[in-house]
């Protein structure tokens, strides 16, 4: 697949997994690719070696840029994407606000919480206006083997997104098109988008169920273990928030075409399609420490935003809420507190009208927020 018309410059705020799969998509297509470290770890290897190199899904090495930090990367790009796990959302947010300009695109990959409607907020008490275009799910799946090196696992054929404000959609479809291609699908606003991503749901059953082999540090396939039991809990989690969609009057995708659409199986139980997709060799590796995303950025920026929308649609998720409040057991935390997103917003002020509007505009009603 190659770009339409001339490449861009698109500033990638991360450097993990996804956030370097992402740069090798960008660079296949065409565009020029930045890689931004907040941390400054992330992007030591490549100053290194100079080179990336991406296998599996993508095969290629190219030489990406490095942004020294959040100013560069912001004025030397014509878009930016967030690649990083939702907890560090709001800190790379405040970071890049005070160096985004006008109709400068910002892409989410993946969305959580209602980062976007945060962003615009922010940026509306510089002046500034941007469209924030959200993504469900990540564009690729894959795993640093290196430094320099990232094995993608899968391109996804299909991702759900929205813009705010609601009156940027068809510039931002337009846009996700030309630098990642023709896989999207415009979803019903950030409450759809919010409520299309899977991997919260699907991570709680796999961590729960792996939770020994995560703290041993053991090797294990993913897919493998997604028994006939823990298929079910994935089915029966899905099941919840489905329902809270359809009380809101929204359309999101199902867990069965979740795994159809990313991982290319055929559509069958849960766990019969891990199994296949075990045995062709995309089952993926499951996490080895218990310091994984699946439960420290799942459980309180996904679990948890599925469990307020529940309670403001009245379709309480009661398996999402029992997820959050064992792993804070397990884990000696608060995973309900430790969304900064969700407190900054002030969003338990907001009823469901409120919050359709905010979404919609971009803005948050008076009296909400930090602002």
């Amino acid at each position: 697949m190659t770009v339409a018309g001339p490449s861009m410059k698109v500033g990638i705020a991360g450097a993990g997994s996804i956030a370097f799969a992402t740069a090798a998509l960008l660079k296949q297509m065409g565009h020029e690719p930045m890689l931004w470290s907040p941390s400054g770890k992330g992007t030591a290897g490549l100053r290194e070696t100079r080179e990336l190199k991406a296998t599996g899904a993508i095969e290629l090495a190219f030489e990406p840029s490095i942004a020294a930090d959040a100013a560069e990367l912001a004025t030397a790009n014509d878009v930016i994407v967030l690649a990083v796990p939702g907890y560090g959302h709001k800190t790379v947010m405040d970071a890049l606000v005070p160096h985004l300009r006008n109709a400068q695109a910002v892409i989410i990959s993946s969305h959580a919480a209602f980062g976007a409607l945060y962003l615009a907020e922010r940026l509306a008490e510089r002046g500034v206006d941007l469209p924030i275009t959200a993504w469900g799910t990540t564009a690729v799946t894959g795993r640093r083997q290196a430094p320099d090196h990232v094995q993608v696992n899968t391109v996804r054929s299909l991702i759900d997104m929205c813009t705010i404000p609601q009156t940027a959609t068809d510039t931002g479809k337009a846009l996700c098109e030309k630098l990642f291609g023709d896989r999207f699908n415009l979803r019903d606003g950030l409450l759809a988008i919010t409520l299309s991503n899977l991997n919260p749901q699907n991570h709680m059953g796999i961590a729960l169920a792996n939770m020994t082999r995560m703290e041993r540090g053991e090797t294990w396939s993913q897919g493998q273990n997604v028994t006939p039991n823990v298929g079910r809990l994935l089915e029966a989690l899905d099941k919840e928030r489905l329902a809270i969609a359809e009380k809101l009057g929204l359309s999101v995708r199902t867990i069965f075409e979740h795994f159809h659409l990313s991982f290319h199986v055929p559509v069958a139980s849960i766990s019969n399609m891990n199994q296949e997709m075990h045995e062709h060799g995309r089952g993926g590796t499951g996490p080895s420490t218990g310091d994984s995303r699946y439960v420290t950025e799942d459980v309180p920026f996904g679990l948890a935003v599925t469990v307020v929308l529940g309670d403001m649609a009245g379709c309480p998720a009661v398996l999402h809420r029992a997820g959050v409040e064992i792993f804070s057991a397990m884990y000696g935390r608060d995973f309900f507190g430790e969304n900064d997103l969700l407190q900054a917003m002030g969003l338990e002020k907001l009823d469901l009208t409120a919050l359709r509007e905010a979404v919609s505009t971009g803005r948050l009603p008076k009296g909400t927020g930090q602002g």
